[in-house]
């Protein structure tokens, strides 16, 4: 009997085209993540109880990543970026490390911890964005009182998707401090006066901490007669001082401030983002799923779905901190939007 020929070409490590060709190449992009939000309230008694029944030695990150349900295996936010919420107690320090995926830290709430990033102590107040720029050694401490919690943000589903995953413990708890403390803050953070002894060490931002006391100043200073976007409102983006464009090459970061009773236009693009509401409430509809939302919520907008912001407050600003992969679409010439 002659064999059936797709097992023969199958054994020879061949498939047919004709047979694939529908799901490879569809007729627009349908994402494995779903539209969803992940609740504040909800969330921090577990982190506080995790905090107080496991040890360091027991889970050197307390962590709780913000597992997108269509995507648990292995877990992601969405399908290229991640998001977790991380807890630190006083006394507590975490171990030094670093790996080629790309990170930040937005600080949700607490006082007097601090991360040191190659050497710089980079210190955190709630609204800080501090990055992590990939292959950079970093650490935690935390000198102050009460818990310490932020939004991690990473690239690692993006880069172990590519397989170009590295990861290395630097083999002592702590790094040295070899610069003085929140110097890359100071010397960047004053927009378009550079400091020209200095050059650019990578595709990253140099500056380590972008301060919410700065943050604030800037959206407060934009008048309320601004137009602004008519999708994200008064929306400004975090950049790299010595490019004008984002603050990681795979990450873009942003913040937008939703003016009461506003009412965004429906848009879709091919990026996918997660957004943190640092202040007010409100909802978000994406693709016809209402998303709503309060102070300290994350809630996510996969790659080609259709939302919509809207600030139901009718006298209170809504505030909300995004990060999209908008950077690699634009890059590889796959960014689209309608």
């Amino acid at each position: 009997m002659i064999q059936d020929p797709y097992e023969a070409i199958k054994e020879l490590g061949a498939a047919p085209l004709w047979k694939y060709y529908g799901n490879l190449f569809p007729a627009e992009p349908k994402s494995e993540a779903v539209p969803y939000v992940w609740r504040y309230r909800d969330l921090r008694p577990y982190m506080l109880h995790f905090s107080e029944v496991l040890s360091l030695h027991e889970a050197e990150r307390r962590v709780l990543m913000l597992v997108n349900p269509g995507l648990t295996e292995p877990p992601a936010t969405v399908n290229s970026l991640y998001a977790g919420i991380q807890i630190i107690l006083p006394g507590e320090t975490a171990q030094a490390h670093r790996h080629s995926a790309s990170a930040f830290r937005f600080i949700i709430e607490g006082e007097g911890a601090y991360t040191t990033v190659n050497g710089e102590r980079v210190d955190m107040h709630p609204g800080d964005l501090l990055l992590t720029p990939g292959w950079h050694w970093h650490d935690h401490s935390h000198e102050g009182n009460g818990p310490m919690m932020w939004l991690d943000g990473l690239d690692y589903p993006l880069v172990n998707k590519l397989e170009a995953g590295f990861f290395e413990l630097l083999g002592v708890r702590m790094q040295e401090q070899t610069v003085p403390a929140n110097s890359s803050t100071k010397k960047f953070i004053h927009g378009r006066l550079l400091p020209l002894w200095e050059s650019p060490a990578g595709p990253h931002s140099p500056i380590g901490n972008y301060p919410w006391s700065e943050t604030e100043k800037a959206l407060a200073g934009i008048s309320d007669e601004a137009e602004g976007s008519a999708v994200e409102g008064i929306v400004l983006e975090y950049t790299n001082p010595w490019t004008g464009g984002p603050v990681m090459p795979t990450m873009s970061c942003r913040v937008s401030r939703l003016k009461p009773g506003f009412h965004g236009l429906p848009f879709k693009h091919t990026a996918s983002t997660i957004y943190h509401v640092v202040k007010g409430q409100g909802e978000t509809v994406v693709d016809g799923v209402k998303l709503d939302w309060a102070e300290h919520d994350t809630f996510c907008v996969p790659g080609w779905a259709q939302y919509a912001h809207v600030n139901r407050s009718a006298s209170e600003d809504a505030i909300l901190f995004s990060y999209s992969d908008e950077p690699v679409m634009k890059a590889l010439g796959l960014y689209r939007h309608i």
